[in-house]
C-alpha cells in the first residue's frame, strides 16, 4: 500500500471508525474501575490505566498484523470478524466492572478489562491495516485520546444516532470481506472484479440485514412482554 494514497486514507478512516465504535465503551470501564478512589487519585489512575491499556493493545495489534500473514489466517480472521460485526449490531453491551479499592488495583482492573474487551478491536484494526504497521500506530494515536476524553460524548452520539452502530457494523463486515478476498489461496476465485466486489457487497448487506432483523425481533419481544405486564 502506497503512503498517503487513496487506499491508505480509506484504511486509516476505517481504523479510526472501528476504534471509536468498538472502543467507545472501554472508556466507561476506565471510569467505573476508578470510581471509588479519591478525586485526586482518579486522574492519575485513568492516565496510567489508559497508558497500560494502549501499550498492550498496540503490541497485540502489531502481533496480529504479523500473524495474519500466515496462510489461512486471513480467512479465519475474516470469518471471525463477520461474527463480531453481527454481535455489535445485536448485542447490548454491559459494563459490570468492579471498582478498585486502591490506585494500583484500579489500574490493574482497567488494563485487564481493556485487554479482554479489546480483542475484537485488535482483530478489526489489524484486518483494516492490510499489513501496515504505520496504519496501526496512526489509528491508535488518533483514536485513543478521542475515546478516553470523549467517551461520554461518543456514547451520547450512539444513543442519539443508532445509525452510528450500523455504520460501524457495516465497516467491520467490509473489512472482514476484504480479509477473505485477500487470502492468497482464495485470490484465484476473486480475480474477476465483479465477483470480488459482489462478494464484499453481499457480506456487508448480509451482516447489516441479519443484525437489523435480529434486533427487530428482540425489540418486538420486549414490547410484547411490556404489554403483558
Amino acid at each position: 500500500m502506497e503512503l498517503f494514497s487513496m487506499e491508505f486514507w480509506s484504511a486509516l478512516l476505517s481504523i479510526i471508525i472501528i476504534d471509536l465504535v468498538l472502543a467507545g465503551d472501554n472508556a466507561i470501564v476506565i471510569g467505573l474501575a476508578a470510581r471509588n478512589l479519591p478525586k485526586q487519585q482518579q486522574k492519575q489512575t485513568i492516565l496510567w490505566g489508559t497508558v497500560g491499556a494502549i501499550v498492550i493493545r498496540a503490541v497485540a495489534t502489531l502481533a496480529v498484523v504479523w500473524l495474519l500473514k500466515i496462510p489461512g489466517l486471513l480467512l479465519v480472521g475474516g470469518v471471525l470478524l463477520i461474527w463480531i460485526a453481527y454481535k455489535l449490531l445485536v448485542e447490548e453491551k454491559g459494563h459490570e466492572v468492579q471498582a478498585g479499592k486502591s490506585m494500583w488495583e484500579a489500574i490493574r482492573t482497567i488494563i485487564i478489562a481493556d485487554a479482554l474487551m479489546g480483542l475484537d478491536n485488535v482483530l478489526a484494526v489489524a484486518g483494516a491495516a492490510h499489513g501496515s504497521f504505520l496504519l496501526v500506530v496512526l489509528g491508535l494515536l488518533i483514536s485513543v485520546p478521542v475515546v478516553v476524553w470523549g467517551s461520554t460524548l461518543i456514547l451520547k452520539w450512539v444513543e442519539r444516532f443508532p445509525i452510528i452502530i450500523t455504520i460501524g457494523g457495516a465497516i467491520l463486515a467490509w473489512t472482514a470481506s476484504k480479509m477473505i478476498v485477500d487470502e492468497p489461496f482464495l485470490k484465484g476465485y476473486f480475480a474477476n472484479p465483479v465477483i470480488k466486489y459482489g462478494f464484499e457487497l453481499l457480506v456487508v448487506a448480509g451482516v447489516v440485514c441479519a443484525g437489523m432483523i435480529k434486533k427487530g425481533k428482540e425489540n418486538n419481544k420486549g414490547e410484547a412482554k411490556a404489554a403483558n405486564h
